[in-house]
């Protein structure tokens, strides 16, 4: 199995912490985000890791070296030149990744206490084309999904614009995307999109004829470590 951490955001809604790193390198209770990631990987016993950079590339870069990659096999995804945003993040890795083995993606600043296995076997059982970690919380954005975990919209609550994927999106139940999804390989192959893009409107383009599933994740703690205060909670919480 593959993983992918996307780490190359420049981190703006966590200054002052990123003036001087990037938000990968932020540190919670004595370790940095990154670490955080790519040990939580390596028990799942992944295969292969690759790492996105861009804000503050060689720090990261350095950082891996010194530790010499955890002992893991670890690529890294070069976006100097060009942040390509998530979609755009995960077709320029494409050829980085173990051939016909699933993804599991996995953004940085999440603080989770999901049993990935769990979201494994959910993926393998349904036959989905992407599993997404989903829960019932507060949120801006919505994704929507039908009684049979099946995709079929987005909303932005602040602006009022709504992305219509299947029609049964009026009846279906609005979820908060909690930044974990695992994709199948047959993916890559149904990307048409160029340059900088979103994975959620490839996911919603794609969920008129494929299976893009909700995983629902109860577990006892999920957290987006985008700033200052979410990371006071978390480390109150560890100690």
């Amino acid at each position: 199995m593959n993983a992918m951490i996307f780490a190359a955001g420049l981190g703006t809604r966590l200054k002052p912490y990123t003036d001087s790193k990037p938000k990968a390198l932020v540190e919670l209770a004595g370790a940095p985000l990154l670490e955080r990631a790519i040990l939580k990987l390596i028990e799942l016993k992944v295969d292969r890791i690759v790492i996105n950079v861009h804000h503050y590339a060689d720090m990261i870069e350095d950082f891996l070296q010194k530790n010499n990659n955890f002992g893991a096999d670890i690529r890294i995804s070069d976006e100097r030149e060009e942040l390509l945003d998530t979609g755009g993040g995960l077709k320029k890795a494409a050829d980085l990744f173990i051939t016909d083995a699933p993804v599991l993606i996995y953004n940085v600043d999440v603080f989770s206490s999901l049993d990935l296995s769990e979201l494994i076997n959910f993926h393998k059982l349904t036959g989905a084309l992407v599993s997404m970690v989903m829960r019932e919380r507060t949120s801006s954005r919505y994704l929507y999904f039908s009684k049979d975990n099946q995709l079929t919209g987005w909303k932005n609550c602040k602006t009022g614009e709504v992305k219509v994927a299947r029609e049964e999106m009026n009846e279906s139940e609005p979820m908060a995307f909690s930044g974990i999804h695992l994709i199948s390989p047959k993916l890559f192959p149904l990307i048409t999109e160029k340059g900088k893009f979103s994975i959620i409107d490839l996911y919603l383009r794609l969920a008129k004829n494929e299976k893009i599933l909700a995983f629902k994740d109860s577990s006892k703690i999920w957290t987006d470590l985008g700033k200052p205060e979410d990371l006071a909670w978390a480390e109150d919480h560890l100690k």
